[in-house]
This record gives structure tokens, C-alpha cells and sequence, in this order.
């Protein structure tokens, strides 16, 4: 009986050592990750095979940097708005002076010194005569006129100390605001009294929340594909607008800015891969950039591509794309101003809008950024 107990636990050890061998990297497979679902807005990007998790972490660091840049842009023009029109510096005009205040200034000085002088004449004169005659014989009948002199010179120099005493009130509070729009601090913010310190912590609060991060990774299954979901806010540009600027700037200086990344695409709405759930959930794109009273029609085509799906026709999810376009913008595959993408992964339809597709390398960010282009 001990050696048929050992036999199976000696089979049973082997079993498990080839049955670990089929998992990738002998490590048992991660559950729990947040899978693509209908309802989400982001960007459907491609990358390399078995570079999923690095090309997640890039694009990202990516998107992050190019919605700084789009946000920045916006934020710029109303802190420059914000900022006070006339300076902070106050002049004092005295109420005495004209127009050439600095001849008087120099006009008081000399009438100040004139005046001294005189007064030390008289009192001089006052010290030398007793009988109140000085020496030119000139008649001085009482020290009036000294008390006058001393009078007015003491009210000029309190006249002058107070207004000197008057505070200035210093350009540094103008430069600080200056400094807070070039850095982007929201003044609206700051002015309701929240302090630095608060919007910090409220800040690395929301970062450490995975919930409420704007950008986040969500598992597609599929080898060579990343979904990048974005928590659209109030005031957010959309998906649409990021990726449009990011090509945009790319194809201008072109910049290499990632090792992994392909091709990025903007997703605005994401159903099931069925018929009716196409035509309600692409209503509110089709309105947006396909209205029905428009002065000039779009020309639009609709590009279609599936994975890990082969059950879904072709034909029919473009053809539900295309009569769901009203009939005044018409098809031209040719030369389109606007491209419907439409990106099916198992059982989601991702469906995003382009403009200037094969202008812009088709949305490749390697074939952009090259230097053939």
C-alpha cells in the first residue's frame, strides 16, 4: 500500500511539472485585469507582438504629454485674460506741482537755501547789534520775521515726510500672477480659496485611485492590440482632438516619442458587433460631425477591420455605418475629408472619426516620424 501511495504522488508531481510548462513563462496566467467592455471612450492603438505591456505604459506616458500640451494651449488664453490691464504702480502728482516738477524741486532747493542763508544774516545781524541795528544799518525791529521763515521751512519738511511716508505698492503682485498662468495654475481655483496644498493632496489622491485616473489600460486579448480608455471630464478635449494635435505636431517636427507604439487611433463610442447596436450607438457621432444641415457636404469612407472575430460580416457593419450617415454627405473612397474607423475586437466595435488619414502615414506613428515622409 506505501509503495502504490508513493507511485501516485511520484505521477501526480510529474503531471503538475508538464502542466506548468504550457503556461507562459512557467507562471500561472493573471486574472481580475479590467477587459474591453462596451460604453468606453479612448484610443485603440497597435504595437508590437509580446510588447502589449510596455507599449501600454508608453502610450500613456504619450497621451499625457500631448493632452498637457492641447490643455495648455486653452489655459494659456484665459490666464492672460485674467491678468490685470492697468500697471499696479501708483504715481503721486503733489497738488503744488506742475507739469515740470523737477525745475520746482530744484527752484525749492535754491528758495530753501536762500532762505537759510538770510535767516543766518538776520540772527547774526541780532547777535551784533544790541539796539537792533546791524552793522549796514538797516533797522530790525522784532525776530517776526525769523519765527516766519522757521514756520514755513518746519511745514514744508512735514509736507514732504508725509508725502514720502505714502506706501507703493510693488509690481511683485503682478509677476506672481504672470508666474502662476505661464505655470498653469488654475486662477479660478485659487480664487475660491482652496490653497496650493489642497489641490495637491486632492490631486495625488485622485492619481493613487486607479478608478479615477483620466487614462487607464484595459485588457483587449488580443496580441498586438492596447486599448487606452479616457474618463472624459468637463472641459476635456476628446479623443479626436488629442490625436489629431499629436499627428499633426508629430509630422511637423518629427519626433521620435515611442519604441513600441504603431498605429493610434481615436475610439468615441464602443457597442456590441450586432446590427442595431451599431445604428443607435453611432447616432451621436454621426451628428456631431455629419449634420443634417450643413452648408458644405462631407466626403467620408468607412474603414473596417476585426480580430479575434470572424463571424461578423464585413459588408453589413459598413453598410449600417454608411446609411447612418444622412444622405446629404456622400461616399468617396477615393479622396474622403472624413474617415469612419471601425475596429472590432471579439465581441466590442470600437468606432472613432479621422480626418487627413493617408496625409498623416494613415495614423502610424513609426511611418509619421520617419524620415522617408
Amino acid at each position: 500500500m506505501a509503495t502504490d501511495n508513493k507511485s501516485k504522488s511520484g505521477n501526480s508531481n510529474k503531471n503538475n511539472k508538464k502542466r506548468k510548462n504550457y503556461l507562459p513563462h512557467n507562471k500561472p496566467v493573471k486574472k481580475g485585469g479590467y477587459p474591453l467592455r462596451p460604453g468606453v471612450e479612448g484610443f485603440f492603438i497597435t504595437c508590437d507582438g509580446g510588447r502589449e505591456y510596455q507599449a501600454a505604459q508608453e502610450a500613456i506616458n504619450v497621451i499625457e504629454s500631448f493632452y498637457e500640451e492641447l490643455l495648455e494651449g486653452k489655459e494659456s488664453k484665459v490666464g492672460q485674460s485674467e491678468l490685470p490691464k492697468k500697471p499696479m504702480n501708483k504715481v503721486i502728482k503733489f497738488a503744488d506741482s506742475d507739469s515740470s516738477g523737477s525745475d520746482n524741486d530744484d527752484d525749492n532747493a535754491d528758495g530753501n537755501n536762500d532762505a537759510q542763508t538770510k535767516e543766518d544774516e538776520s540772527t547774526d545781524a541780532i547777535a551784533a547789534g544790541g539796539d537792533g541795528n546791524n552793522g549796514t544799518g538797516v533797522e530790525i525791529k522784532d525776530d517776526v520775521s525769523v519765527e516766519k521763515h522757521t514756520d514755513e521751512k518746519t511745514e514744508k519738511l512735514e509736507s514732504n515726510e508725509n508725502q514720502e511716508t505714502e506706501t507703493v505698492e510693488p509690481p511683485v503682485k503682478r509677476q506672481c500672477i504672470q508666474e502662476d498662468a505661464r505655470n498653469g495654475v488654475n486662477l479660478s481655483k485659487m480664487a475660491d480659496g482652496q490653497s496650493v496644498d489642497k489641490l495637491i493632496e486632492a490631486e495625488l489622491a485622485e492619481l493613487g485611485d486607479k478608478s479615477k485616473r483620466r487614462f487607464g489600460k484595459l485588457d483587449t486579448g488580443c496580441n498586438g492590440v492596447v486599448f487606452i480608455q479616457m474618463r472624459k471630464k468637463d472641459g476635456d478635449p476628446s479623443p479626436k482632438d488629442i490625436v489629431q494635435h499629436m499627428m499633426s505636431s508629430l509630422a511637423s517636427t518629427k519626433k521620435h516619442v515611442s519604441r513600441f507604439l504603431l498605429r493610434v487611433l481615436p475610439v468615441e463610442v464602443s457597442c456590441y458587433t450586432s446590427d442595431e447596436e451599431i445604428t443607435r450607438a453611432i447616432k451621436p457621432v454621426i451628428d456631431k460631425y455629419f449634420p443634417v444641415e450643413a452648408q458644405t457636404p462631407h466626403k467620408f469612407a468607412v474603414l473596417y477591420d476585426a480580430r479575434a472575430n470572424t463571424g461578423v460580416d464585413r459588408t453589413k457593419v459598413i453598410d449600417a455605418v454608411a446609411k447612418s450617415v444622412p444622405s446629404l454627405h456622400k461616399v468617396d473612397l477615393a479622396n474622403p475629408d472624413i474617415n469612419i474607423v471601425v475596429q472590432v475586437v471579439k465581441t466590442v466595435c470600437l468606432i472613432g472619426v479621422v480626418e487627413k488619414y493617408k496625409e498623416l502615414a494613415k495614423y502610424n506613428l513609426r511611418q509619421l516620424t520617419s524620415s522617408d515622409q
